[in-house]
């Protein structure tokens, strides 16, 4: 197997895994595509990326960009014979797409063709579904479409949110990735068309995040599930905002008209459609996350006990 000279695209924490995979593999990473630096914290201290954190440590040349169109001359320079890309951030298109020798693969966090697009982690949380997995694809013009090189399957945990799941599918998915490349250094790799029912997982939005309270038990508590940490699940009470940072189906309790909040047996309950959701862990706006029984304990007595 002779060894590649790969360009890796990525950004956030979840394509930490699979660059450190291939770091510590036979293959050489030429240069490091990552999204320019972004304020983070009260202060809005410009930060690089995870991924371009990791690259610069690594010694590995980092190019900055938040579109490729600019940097695309300088890419292709390069002479790669293989581009990889996990979660980016951002579009390649010709002639880019087509530069390296192996053209580029793309790790996604879902079974394809179900889940398509930016946000296939949470998307699969919030449509409850059961399983889910990752898959290593040949990167095509068409979003999420190429031919598929690997799938790894995995179950969803009844507890587990959108974070738990993407930081266990980052590590897993890394694996896949490795073994992908490793197959297409060695010309044994083979690519299969994409089989089943096409679904999108666009971007989440700050409605994705807003509790609707009239769904049932499941579908609310698959909500919240889906959009933790980010944006992350919210309901308004007295026209302030109150993050939701865990729940659980609350089995066998009398329901509640949905969003009516109500204390039981030291349990804070909201109703729903159908039996109510306990409250476990809330953040009033302004204030540190709390354990939510003890959140409403605290408020004023004329409080209202509706949600919206």
């Amino acid at each position: 197997m002779e060894p590649l000279r790969i360009v890796y695209a990525g950004s956030p924490t979840a394509a930490v895994p699979s660059l450190q995979a291939l770091l510590a593999g036979p293959h050489e990473v030429v240069a490091v595509v990552t999204r320019e630096d972004s304020p983070l914290g009260r202060k809005r201290v410009l930060t690089p990326t995870p991924v371009a954190a990791l690259a610069e440590s690594a010694g590995v040349r980092v190019v900055k960009a938040n579109r490729l169109g600019p940097v695309t001359d300088e890419l292709l320079a390069l002479e790669a014979d293989l581009g990889v890309i996990v979660a980016y951030g951002g579009l390649i298109r010709e002639p880019l797409l087509s530069g390296p020798r192996l053209g580029w693969i793309n790790l996604h966090f879902s079974l394809l063709p179900r889940w398509r697009g930016a946000a296939p982690v949470q998307r699969a949380v919030m449509a409850g579904d059961r399983e889910t997995g990752a898959a290593v694809f040949q990167l095509v013009a068409e979003l999420d479409a190429g031919p598929v090189f690997g799938l790894q399957r995995r179950p969803i945990g009844a507890r587990e949110t959108a974070g738990h799941l993407l930081e266990a599918q980052a590590e897993e998915g890394a694996e896949l990735l490795v073994d992908v490349v490793d197959r297409l250094a060695s010309g044994t790799a083979q690519a299969t068309p994409q089989d089943g029912e096409v679904t999108l997982a666009p971007k989440l939005t700050i409605d994705d995040a807003r509790i609707a309270w009239a769904a049932p038990a499941e579908a609310v508590d698959a909500q919240i599930r889906g959009v933790t940490p980010e944006p992350g699940a919210f309901t308004e009470l007295d026209g302030e905002r109150v993050k939701i940072l865990d729940a659980v189906l609350a089995r066998g309790m009398a329901p509640l008209a949905p969003g009516r909040l109500e204390l039981r047996a030291g349990r804070l309950l909201a109703g729903t459609e159908g039996e109510p959701i306990e409250l476990v862990l809330v953040q009033p706006a302004g204030r540190r996350a709390m354990d939510a029984a003890d959140w409403w304990r605290g408020r004023p007595a004329d409080a209202s006990a509706q949600a919206s």
